[in-house]
């Protein structure tokens, strides 16, 4: 119930009500025999009158409902002796019979205007509020809530910032009156006559539409010019509120009035021309588009969808407004796509070839992957076309292959980049139900192909989002991929089926433990692996090279980098599997050389490896194995990344203690695990390597992998665990040169691993000479590069002790 808003003469209603009030109040003390004719009170003691959820300020006047016995028995009494009451807010306001604690201690001490008594038996107050008081003590054994009170001041009534104050928050009051939609007329005058800021105060926190707890804080507020701050403030953001809500109303009136005019003007319009002969421009238009309809070659059902809307546009037309507009857009979507259209030229396995090793150097096994491929498709053109997906580090070149395929069979190329889709409606399309949808990726991709065979590249497959609120992704690429479906793949946007069969789709990813498992069931799945040194040599003289010469504008004269140069660059300022940093340390060369040139200092410059040192810094890279392994305890293993192959060292050390194994370096619970199984197979073997056992079970050893910041986790490390532990714990170094990958068990056997070739690579990278795998991967040897095997000795393990003969160095005589 809102309070009653005080006026101007407030003060001057009629005593005559409080006359009618007793009256009511004798009249109903015949009906409580219990209640004593007159209860005495304290002088300093106040009749009681807890409500909920409305706080009564001084000066306002508030009509109140009875609706507890209690309450009405204290209503009555206070009537019948012409008592004040005392209005206190409930801090809950379900609470029925709320004792003192569930009362604020600060309220209103209020006079009694009118007590009625209504025909239904429901009993009214209005009360006009006088002085705030505070509780000192709450009176029991009475049968109506009273308490003992102390009369309340305003503190600082009277200074110049109160009186500026009270003009500021009188003019914010009636700017807050006038912005208000169903404002009271006699307001405005309320405001204009108060004269005391104390009484203005309170009228403005009683008419704030504020909860009833902040409304009961300002109450307590006993300070003037505190009280008056605090409303200025909250007073400020209302009126803001209420001027943004006024604009906001405003332009959505003006927005529909203008919407309203526009189709009138429409209609108008059209009759106009209709009168006049005058719509021929619009009719030859939507004649254009139904011609190009039935040129567009679409099957027999999506023809009669777009002539259906096409039906609509007609009579939308100068009327439609933006579904006019939103089906005409769809029209064109649909007359743009290749329905019928093809662009391959059929296939040349020999010129396939050539321009695959043309564009690449080396990957043999990949190209015949590939001519494999087109080889088929050109015997069978009406075969379904293949679903590749190359997986490899970054830079090996997966992007280009695609390119090089397109090329190759004639076709359209259309990359279609899915790292961080994480919205199915980008492969699938948003439907039509707004204004700027659009279709999917996938058919976007084959509106700019042009054709609907094109070759297309879904890039970083592994990195597609996963499911969440707006759908999965990866679940409707599940479609796209699937022979048996994509021939009738359906985009939301269309709402009609297209036959995606004669696409090439070639996805790329830098692993498959993040692909799903129905989608890379889907896919041809052809490894790329890192390049070797000699490799990556070719691969800079064949194609970086000319590339960053071209790139800087440099002519082939002016410019020179020795094949020693070049190597350098290979093995001291670039490690990894692709080639992306050695092009950005050859465009570094060149651009410096290119400053040469265009400052006149030189005519001809030619880039030698004593060079290097001033143009890219020091060394980036070194050969560290040597001088890591000099000491008993480290050995180094191998170990394989997204990012290619890579080394490294485990290191090992003990320390007195009581047999206990500490294991450092972000390690996952199967290296631990590995670390763990090395651990008690060199204790079970302690006799075999010569370990006193006593000396072991008062010494703990400390296993730490190098790169803490990196996580690391998988089996493989196993075997380098153990022969780091047993040369630590028999005081012998690694070989250097030796570097080793295996699973182990307990039982001492050398087990399988992945990732062969990469870490094969990785560890020719790094000047190993000597690399032990377990046998059980002989298998995989045949798909390491030529000459990679040609540098490397390798040593087949079935049990670790033919790693500890092989990796760890005699004893010095």
């Amino acid at each position: 119930m809102n309070p009653i808003l005080p006026s101007p003469n407030a003060n001057n209603i009629p005593r005559s009500a409080d006359n009618a009030a007793a009256a009511a109040g004798a009249a109903s003390a015949k009906q409580r025999a219990s209640t004593p004719a007159q209860t005495e009170l304290p002088a300093d003691a106040i009749i009681l009158l807890p409500v909920r959820n409305m706080v009564l300020f001084p000066g306002m006047v508030l009509p109140l409902a009875l609706g507890r016995d209690w309450a009405v028995a204290a209503a009555q009494e206070a009537a019948r002796t012409q008592r004040p009451v005392g209005v206190l807010l409930q801090k809950d306001p379900q609470t029925d019979e709320p004792g003192d604690e569930d009362l604020y201690r600060v309220g209103t001490v209020a006079s009694i205007l009118r007590f009625v008594t209504a025909r239904d038996g429901k009993h009214h107050l209005v009360l006009q509020g006088e002085q705030r008081f505070r509780v000192v003590e709450f009176l029991k054994d009475l049968p109506f809530p009273a308490a003992r009170i102390e009369r309340v001041q305003d503190l600082n009534i009277s200074s110049t910032e109160i009186e500026a104050q009270f003009h500021t928050l009188k003019q914010r009051a009636l700017e807050a009156i006038q912005l208000l939609p169903d404002a009271a007329a006699e307001m405005i005058p309320t405001v204009h006559a108060i004269e005391s800021p104390s009484q203005l105060a309170d009228f403005v926190a009683g008419y704030l539409d504020i909860k009833p707890a902040e409304k009961q804080e300002y109450l307590e507020t006993f300070d003037l010019l505190k009280r008056l701050q605090k409303l200025q403030w909250l007073l400020a953001h209302r009126v803001e509120v209420l001027r943004l809500s006024r604009d906001i109303g405003q332009q959505t009136k003006d927005t529909m009035e203008k919407r309203q005019r526009e189709f009138m003007l429409r209609e108008q319009l059209k009759t106009i021309q209709k009168e006049l002969g005058d719509d021929e421009g619009g009719v030859a238009e939507l004649d254009d588009l139904a011609k190009a309809i039935a040129e567009a070659g679409m099957p027999e059902d999506v023809e009669k969808q777009a002539k259906k809307e096409l039906n609509r546009l007609r009579g939308m037309q100068n009327g439609g407004g933006g579904e006019a507009s939103m089906v005409r857009t769809y029209l064109d979507t649909l007359v743009e796509l290749p329905w019928s259209k093809l662009g391959g030229h059929g296939v040349d396995v020999a010129k396939a070839r050539e321009i695959l090793d043309d564009d690449h150097f080396g990957l043999a096994k990949i190209k015949r992957r590939i001519l494999e491929f087109l080889a088929v498709q050109k015997l069978n053109p009406e075969g379904r076309s293949p679903i590749l997906c190359f997986v490899g580090p970054p830079g090996v070149g997966k992007t280009s292959l695609g390119q090089s395929i397109a090329r190759a069979t004639g076709r359209a190329f259309q990359r279609v980049s899915l790292g961080g889709v994480h919205d199915e409606a980008e492969i699938r399309g948003h439907r039509r139900t707004y204004m700027g949808s659009l279709p999917g990726n996938i058919i976007q991709a084959l509106r700019k192909a042009g054709t609907r065979d094109p070759v297309m590249m879904l890039d970083e497959i592994d990195k597609l989002g996963a499911g969440g609120f707006h759908g999965d992704p990866s679940s409707a690429m599940l479609e796209v991929l699937d022979p048996e479906q994509n021939g009738t793949f359906r985009d939301n946007y269309l709402g009609l089926p297209f036959d995606l069969s004669k696409v090439m789709f070639i996805a790329t990813a830098n692993q498959l433990d993040t692909i799903p498992g129905p989608l890379r069931d889907r896919m041809e799945i052809i490894q790329l692996s890192g390049y070797t040194a000699a490799e990556k040599l070719q691969i800079a003289k064949r194609y970086l090279i000319e590339r960053q010469r071209k790139a800087n504008g440099l002519k082939p004269e002016q410019v020179a980098l020795s094949d020693a140069a070049l190597t350098e660059i290979v093995e001291h300022y670039t490690r990894e599997s692709g080639v992306r940093s050695l092009e950005r340390e050859i465009g570094t060369v060149f651009r410096s050389a290119a400053m040469k040139i265009a400052e006149g200092t030189a005519e001809q410059v030619t880039v030698d490896r004593e060079q290097l040192q001033e143009i890219l810094g020091q060394a980036h890279f070194e050969n560290e194995v040597a001088q890591r392994t000099s000491v008993p305890g480290v050995a180094t293993g191998l170990a394989w990344t997204p990012v290619g192959g890579d080394i490294l060292f485990i290191e090992a050390s003990r320390v007195p203690g009581s047999g206990h194994l500490q294991l450092t370096g972000q390690l996952g619970d199967v290296m631990k695990e590995s670390a763990q199984a090395a651990w008690t197979l060199v204790k079970s073997r302690h006799a075999e390597l010569g370990l006193d056992m006593e000396r072991l079970s008062k010494s703990d050893i400390h296993v730490h992998v190098p790169a803490g910041a990196t996580p690391k986790d998988g089996p493989s490390a196993g075997v380098a665990m153990f022969t780091a532990l047993a040369s630590l714990l028999m005081d012998r170094n690694v070989r250097a040169d030796v570097a080793m990958t295996g699973e182990i068990s307990l039982r001492g056997l050398v087990l399988p691993v992945g990732g062969i070739k990469e870490k094969v690579i990785a560890a020719h990278r790094a000047g190993i000479k000597t690399v032990m795998l377990p046998a059980r991967n002989k298998r995989d040897l045949e798909d390491i590069p030529q000459d990679v095997r040609e540098d490397l000795e390798f040593v087949w393990l079935e049990s670790v002790d033919q790693a500890v003969a092989a990796a760890i160095e005699a004893a010095a005589a």
